[in-house]
């Protein structure tokens, strides 16, 4: 394990990020959050008296400058990107990046690590990405006009010609799913990281260690899966052996290399159906719809997914090896999302839901922030 370091969380959320960088090797100096929930799930896990509750925008990050800040980390609202939202961009209010950027000229601390949606990297947002990455890359560049694509050119010309004084940092970003990295969960997030020039880090993003060709050798060639769970594999004759048949003439008798993905059923081994009792208590009414048909038992989950409006009933189901669906339990989304099963998250059902929804897998945060940490202590 890496050595500790201070960190400061912005968006904190319910704390994914947070705790996954905590089991990597950070002290947490303070959490930055407006939404009333997630704070209180953040008290009941952390001291409260380092949890902000209120707009970013009004927090002083001032006074910790002499805190030795050494990460700064968080998910800035993903709604003004997302895929499932209205996609306004840079028009959104709730584009909060011009924050985080504010947060790093004020601290400059050693690394940052920042998640979003995939919809940020989708063609229509590629100036704007672009000009997030070159604000990440030269934070202390004050820029002067009110028209973002007028200081992205401004930004531009100090990249070509290197003409910056300030302090810099190399910024690298990456899609990655989730499930390539352990978490049962086929979730795929923009994850930004980069790191103050002055030290000279030469880093580059974990390698998945899972996959999917490694769960369907399991499943249709060895039968391990199945054998690991005491039960026979589900699929027809002419359907196992198409498979089968498929991973044979592209792998021969070699598996392939690395672990496979883990499913709902491994992540749910040992809690038995939802008995009614706390987190783990079975909440009636979970159907289908076109679009969202749940998540089948043996496959990684579906995107767990807060909503804009409230829970998507088919977001947040599973499929059970019946046909039967049902929704999930918080704790059972707890285990999709890689919380420890004594992390509380407060609120009803609903709420419980949106902040899963919306938190970052913690064993995906501590694969990156572990390969982080320890690339700034060498």
């Amino acid at each position: 394990m890496a050595a500790t370091l201070n960190s400061i969380e912005i968006f904190s959320g319910a704390g994914g990020l947070a705790k996954g960088l905590e089991l990597a090797g950070t002290k947490h100096q303070a959490f930055i959050e407006w939404n009333a929930d997630a704070c209180n799930t953040l008290r009941m896990n952390y001291n409260k008296d380092i949890i902000f509750q209120g707009d970013v925008r009004d927090f002083s990050f001032e006074a910790y400058k002499d805190k030795g800040v050494d990460i700064i980390a968080g998910g800035p609202p993903c709604q003004p990107f997302s895929l499932g939202g209205k996609a306004k961009g840079n028009d959104d209010e709730r584009d909060m990046f011009p924050a985080a950027i504010s947060a790093i000229r004020t601290l400059l601390p050693k690394a940052f690590i920042f998640e979003n949606v995939k919809g940020l990297l989708r063609e229509s947002f590629a100036e704007y990405f672009h000009f997030i990455i070159l604000q990440l890359t030269y934070p202390e560049e004050l820029l002067m006009s009110d028209n973002w694509k007028e200081n992205f050119l401004t930004l531009q010309s100090i990249d070509k010609e290197h003409k910056y004084d300030g302090v810099k940092y190399d910024v690298t970003f990456q899609l990655v799913n989730a499930a390539d990295y352990g978490v049962p969960q086929k979730r795929e997030r923009v994850i930004i990281v980069g790191f103050r020039s002055d030290l000279k880090v030469k880093w580059t993003f974990p390698e998945p260690t899972h996959s999917e060709e490694s769960l369907l050798w399991d499943k249709y060639v060895t039968g391990d899966y199945w054998n690991r769970h005491h039960i026979e594999n589900p699929a027809n004759q002419q359907t196992y052996q198409i498979i089968r048949n498929q991973l044979m003439e592209r792998y021969s008798i070699w598996p392939p290399e690395l672990k496979p993905w883990r499913t709902m059923r491994d992540a749910f081994e040992g809690l038995g159906e939802p008995n009614g009792h706390g987190e783990h208590s079975l909440r009636e009414g979970a159907r289908t719809y076109p679009g969202h048909t749940g998540s089948d038992i043996d496959e990684p989950s579906k995107t767990i997914k807060a909503g804009g409006h409230g829970v998507p009933g088919g977001e947040n189901t599973v499929r059970l090896a019946d046909g039967s669906i049902r929704y999930l339990s918080v704790l059972e989304a707890k285990r999709i999302q890689t919380f420890p099963d004594d992390y509380i998250i407060t609120g009803a059902w609903g709420e419980a839901m949106r902040q899963l929804g919306n938190a970052v897998p913690v064993h995906l945060a501590y694969i990156i922030g572990n390969s982080v940490l320890k690339a700034v202590t060498v």
